[in-house]
């Protein structure tokens, strides 16, 4: 859904354009399949047991395997999609980027959990001939309980003409859903079908984080602000853009095809940004031994990861102890990730828990 390529924040105050607030609940909700969360474990390279032996999640204290942290990205493509589609429908959205993203992890999402999704426009900024859009959504599980908080920002362009080319790739190159009779009838389908408009005003957010223990290999008392985590490197191959393309719905084919890719203004086809966040959290969860101990994980994209046809690029990450707080036993980290020398996030913070 995304195109990430670097694209700094304007250092201007940005104007409101459209009135904001407008809340929707996604009609049906998400079942979380067990195979789909390992599916989705290993196209993010979340090598962490708990996301694929339920023994493992048990010894956790959950009772079905843990989703990754960032698998709330596949339940949150629908209604982002629906929304686009059927509500902002004033932009060229084969012209657009996401800029920003965050999840506030207050329990996590297990196999089995059938999700709840209501989503707000929070703001839609204008800059030239683009417009920020920020998105902000609340998960919940089958028993009222929000899992995560989250928020996507999304740059769109506005009355620009599209290129004939990019049009002759969404014809020809990217994956096409169920047929329909015209783009109207494509809109009515999703605004009948997908949301459910629920007036203006803000989310239901929970005022405090689950409390449950943790297992974390690194414990509260041995750290100290500006403490490194070791270096860690990821591979990634053309095979691995494809598999997380349809593992997590997004279809974007600068992702897969060159000739996307160039028409777009990129040297060649790059990596999600959404998988080298997930590759991120894996990281944390490598060092933390606990995928259940990322409270907060929020990313900034800066830059892109170009993967070749023939050959495997390599993404790095590394880590500091920004602070701790002795009260609620938690440590901010301040995350960095690379490809080729190239800075892949302006800013990455993760908020974790230690026992």
């Amino acid at each position: 859904m995304s195109r990430e390529q670097t694209m700094a924040r304007p250092d201007v105050d940005l104007v409101p354009v459209t009135p904001t607030g407008q809340r929707f609940r996604v009609r049906d909700h998400y079942e979380v399949g067990r195979e789909k969360v390992r599916e989705f474990a290993r196209a993010v390279q979340n090598h962490h047991v708990a996301h694929q032996r339920e023994g493992d999640a048990r010894a956790l204290g959950h009772p079905g395997i843990i989703a990754p942290p960032t698998f709330a990205s596949v339940i949150g493509m629908t209604g982002t999609r629906a929304l686009l589609d059927s509500v902002l429908t004033q932009y060229d959205l084969s012209q657009f980027l996401q800029t920003d993203q965050v999840f506030e992890i207050y329990r996590p999402i297990l196999a089995g959990d059938r999700m709840r999704s209501e989503i707000v426009i929070e703001s839609i900024r204008q800059f030239g001939d683009n417009d920020f859009i920020v998105v902000r959504f609340a998960l919940s599980n089958q028993h009222g309980e929000v899992a995560i908080v989250g928020s996507t920002t999304i740059v769109a362009r506005r009355g620009v003409e599209v290129d004939a080319g990019l049009n002759d790739v969404v014809e020809n190159i990217m994956m096409h859903g169920r047929p329909v009779e015209s783009a109207q009838a494509s809109a009515d389908l999703a605004r009948s079908d997908a949301l459910v408009p629920l007036g203006v005003g803000p989310l239901v957010e929970p005022d405090r984080h689950e409390i449950a223990p943790v297992h974390t290999l690194p414990a509260f008392d041995e750290l100290a602000p500006g403490d490194q985590l070791p270096v860690g490197s990821f591979r990634l191959t053309r095979g691995d853009l494809a598999n997380y393309a349809g593992v997590s719905g997004d279809a974007n084919p600068i992702h897969f095809s060159d000739h996307a890719a160039q028409l777009a203004g990129l040297p060649t086809v790059v990596a999600h940004g959404m998988l080298t966040m997930g590759l991120a959290g894996g990281y944390l969860t490598d060092w933390l031994g606990d995928p259940t101990a990322i409270r907060k994980f929020s990313v900034r994209f800066s830059g892109f990861v170009p993967v070749a046809a023939d050959a495997a690029s390599t993404v790095e990450f590394t880590g500091k102890i920004k602070s701790l707080d002795s009260a609620t036993r938690t440590a901010t980290i301040l995350l960095g990730g690379s490809s080729e020398e190239r800075k892949l996030f302006g800013r990455a913070l993760a908020e974790v828990r230690l026992r």
